[in-house]
């Protein structure tokens, strides 16, 4: 009895000491596509996903002065709205704090709807169809410009800096393809209203032949050839303007402005032909700090930055930034501070309108030479 007793009180001590020794876990929540044809952008995406998380847990990362493990669960949604609405589901049965992604706007706008009725907050950083924050959802966020900054720009440039004037138009009928294809055309129109639509045509973003509709747009002598869609299906495509003896100029959005895109066209990239614009960019000091980033994130996992690696990074850092400010990773308490954030981060200051759209968010042009895509310039 008596030895029996004496371990009592160490048993009680040691199970109290355990239970305030242990961290909170706070659950982020990141979806892209980790298979199919853009498995390399959202394997991109996932990689500034965990780059920020693991850099956070690494420094001691607290809230409330309590230090706190973030713990980060990926998901895979084929850039599919199906596959997308369910592992939303799976993440809000996972009790998640808060949600990163998705990087498709056909799975993104979807996917929106499941979060804001579970109250959790989500912020994309590469879902740009106007849509998806236009829905009053008060949880939905996002860190690049939408398509009506990204298609409108790139279709005043077509016409006042490539003096495009019969342009052929073909999208691959996805939320984000005919999106940024629509605003481009009106882009294009407010800038020149002469200017002259001479094919619209579509795809689907897995198709590999575009023979027909190709040799169409060849007969109505187009100058510039606008594409929405993603480089999976721009590359080929090239490829095969390439092969038909197509010279116009070919112009895209984000989907296709990758360094992927040049291995995917061969030959068919040629020397300054392609136009492609990023939703975002840096200028001045700023530069540094982006390409400070490119460098760690090199080292790293031994790969080049696709696109969107630096504005997911930067969409868990907001996210995180929000519940310190908050004192509470509780999505009702962090939700006005994410409302009103100001986060200098790697692709600059992250700020929201009322709508939940980054303030003042800028676009970089490029083109590729040499094979390598080449920055142009940075507009707002």
């Amino acid at each position: 009895m008596q030895f029996t007793t004496k371990l009592i009180p160490v048993a009680i001590a040691m199970a109290f000491a355990g239970t305030a020794g242990a961290q909170e876990i706070v659950k982020i929540g990141h979806v892209a596509p980790i298979s199919g044809a853009s498995a390399h952008l959202g394997k991109d995406n996932e990689n500034g996903a965990k780059m920020a998380v693991e850099e956070l847990n690494a420094k001691g990362f607290m809230i409330n002065g309590k230090k706190v493990t973030l713990q980060l669960l990926n998901e895979d949604d084929a850039a599919d709205p199906k596959q997308g609405t369910a592992v939303a589901q799976k993440l809000v049965d996972a009790k998640v704090n808060g949600v990163v992604g998705h990087l498709n706007s056909g799975t993104t706008v979807p996917a929106s709807r499941i979060y804001n009725d579970a109250g959790i907050p989500q912020i994309s950083p590469s879902a740009t169809i106007p849509t998806y924050t236009k829905q009053g959802f008060k949880g939905a966020f996002r860190v690049v410009a939408n398509d009506n900054k990204l298609g409108g720009t790139l279709g005043r440039y077509a016409v006042e800096k490539l003096g495009a004037k019969n342009i052929a138009v073909i999208d691959d009928r996805t939320a984000y393809g005919q999106g940024v294809a629509d605003e481009f055309v009106k882009g294009a129109k407010a800038k020149m209203p002469g200017v002259k639509i001479v094919g619209k045509e579509f795809t689907n973003a897995n198709a590999t032949d575009f023979t027909a509709i190709l040799t169409s747009i060849k007969a109505k002598k187009p100058d510039l050839i606008f594409f929405g869609g993603m480089d999976s299906v721009g590359g080929p495509m090239l490829k095969q303007m390439k092969a038909l003896g197509i010279t116009a100029k070919f112009m895209g959005g984000d989907g296709i402005c990758t360094e992927a895109l040049a291995r995917l066209a061969g030959d068919g990239i040629g020397e300054g032909t392609v136009t492609c614009a990023e939703a975002g960019g840096v200028t001045g000091a700023q530069e540094k700090v982006m390409t400070d980033f490119v460098a760690r994130y090199k080292k790293k996992y031994n790969a080049d930055v696709q696109i969107y690696a630096p504005y997911v990074y930067d969409a868990v850092m907001t996210m995180a930034t929000a519940m310190q400010n908050a004192k509470s990773a509780d999505p009702v308490k962090y939700l006005p501070e994410l409302k009103k954030i100001k986060y200098q981060g790697v692709t600059g200051l992250i700020q929201f309108d009322n709508f939940g759209d980054i303030k003042d968010g800028s676009l970089t042009l490029f083109t590729y030479k040499g094979g390598k895509k080449t920055k142009m310039e940075v507009v707002r």
